[in-house]
C-alpha cells in the first residue's frame, strides 16, 4: 500500500481566485488572455510574499506577454489551459491531457511537449503545403494549408505518481466533466467543422476514457496508457477514431491491466489499449520512454502530428 504524504505536508499557497470570464469566443480570446496573465502575475506576487519562490517563478513565467491562457487558477496544485498558435483561425486543433504529477511547478515540461508538437505541425505545413485533401474537416477549403493550434489542458488536479489516487479512477471521474465542458466551449470558438484531436498521456488516458462518451472530438490518441477503465474501443462509446501507442522503453508496460475491487474502490484500469483485443489503431512510438512521446525528432511526435493534421494514411503503424 502506497501512502501519499507530500501533499499533506505542504502548506497551502495563497492565490487569487480565477478571473470571472464568460465562455470564450473568437472575439473575446484576447480579453481572456489578458485577464489570465494579470491573474498569474498577482498569484506570483502572493506566492513570493508567502515565501514560495518556486511557485512564484512558475506563476511569473505564465504572466509573460507572450503567453495565452484560457484558464489560470493559482490555488492548490493549480490549473492552467494554454493556447499555442492562433486559435481564432485554427481548423486543426490538438488538446493535450497530462498525466500524474503535473502541477504549476512542473507545468513547464508539459508545455514543452505542446510546443514541440506545435513546432512539428508548422514544419509539416511548410514542407508539405496543403493537407486539406487528406480530410474533410478543413474550414479554409481543400487547397489551403491548415491553421493549427495546440492546447495544453491542465484542467484537473492530477494524482501524484507516489500515491493511492494514481491507482484509481477517482481523479479521472472528477476531471471528465470539466474536460467535456472545455471541449464544448472550444467548439464554440473553432466551430463544428474544425478537426479536434485529443492527445492523452499516462493517467490522462484514464481521464479521456471517462470523458470519451461526451466529447465532440474527431480523434483520441492514448499514449503511455495504464488503461482507460474500458475493456475495448466500443466500450468507450464514442464516434471518435481511437489511436494508441507505447514506446519500447516505457515502464508503463509493467503495469498490470486488471480491475480489482478493494473495499468498494476499483483499483486498476483494465485492458491494454495497444492490445489487439482493445481495437485501437496502434501506431509506432519508437524506442522512447514514458516521457518521450513529444520529444522533438521522435517517431511518436511525427505520428501525433499526422493524426492532428488528418494525414492518417501517413501514420506509421506499430
Amino acid at each position: 500500500m502506497v501512502v501519499p504524504v507530500s501533499a499533506a505536508a505542504r502548506p497551502r499557497i495563497p492565490a487569487p481566485g480565477p478571473a470571472a470570464l464568460a465562455p470564450p469566443t473568437t472575439a473575446t480570446l484576447d480579453q481572456a488572455y489578458t485577464a489570465n496573465r494579470a491573474n498569474a502575475a498577482e498569484a506570483s506576487r502572493m506566492a513570493a510574499a508567502h515565501g514560495d519562490r518556486t511557485r512564484a517563478a512558475a506563476d511569473r513565467a505564465m504572466a509573460a506577454p507572450s503567453r495565452h491562457f484560457l484558464t489560470f487558477d493559482g490555488r492548490g496544485q493549480g490549473l492552467a489551459v494554454e493556447v499555442l498558435g492562433d486559435l481564432a483561425h485554427a481548423d486543426r486543433v490538438a488538446v493535450l491531457v497530462p498525466g500524474s504529477d503535473t502541477t504549476l511547478e512542473t507545468y513547464g515540461r508539459f508545455r514543452a511537449g505542446a510546443a514541440a508538437l506545435q513546432d512539428r505541425l508548422n514544419s509539416f505545413d511548410h514542407r508539405h503545403g496543403a493537407h486539406g485533401a487528406h480530410g474533410s474537416h478543413g474550414t479554409h477549403g481543400s487547397t489551403s494549408r491548415p491553421h493549427t493550434a495546440v492546447i495544453a489542458w491542465l484542467g484537473y488536479e492530477t494524482p501524484g505518481t507516489v500515491s493511492t489516487t494514481v491507482l484509481t479512477t477517482g481523479r479521472a471521474e472528477d476531471a471528465a466533466p470539466p474536460l467535456t465542458r472545455f471541449i464544448r466551449e472550444l467548439r464554440g470558438v473553432v466551430g463544428e467543422k474544425a478537426h479536434v484531436s485529443l492527445l492523452c498521456h499516462s493517467y490522462g488516458t484514464v481521464v479521456c476514457g471517462r470523458a470519451a462518451r461526451g466529447l465532440d472530438v474527431d480523434d483520441i490518441a492514448l499514449i503511455g496508457s495504464p488503461g482507460t477503465g474500458a475493456d475495448s474501443v466500443s466500450a468507450l462509446r464514442t464516434s471518435a477514431r481511437i489511436w494508441a501507442a507505447r514506446g519500447a522503453d516505457d515502464w508503463i508496460v509493467n503495469v498490470p491491466h486488471v480491475h480489482a475491487d478493494l473495499f468498494g474502490t476499483t483499483v486498476g484500469f483494465g485492458a491494454d489499449p495497444v492490445s489487439p483485443a482493445f481495437g485501437a489503431h496502434v501506431f509506432a512510438a519508437g524506442a522512447g520512454g514514458h516521457s518521450d512521446y513529444f520529444k522533438p525528432g521522435s517517431v511518436s511526435l511525427d505520428n501525433l502530428a499526422r493524426i492532428v493534421l488528418g494525414d492518417t494514411s501517413e501514420v506509421s503503424r506499430a
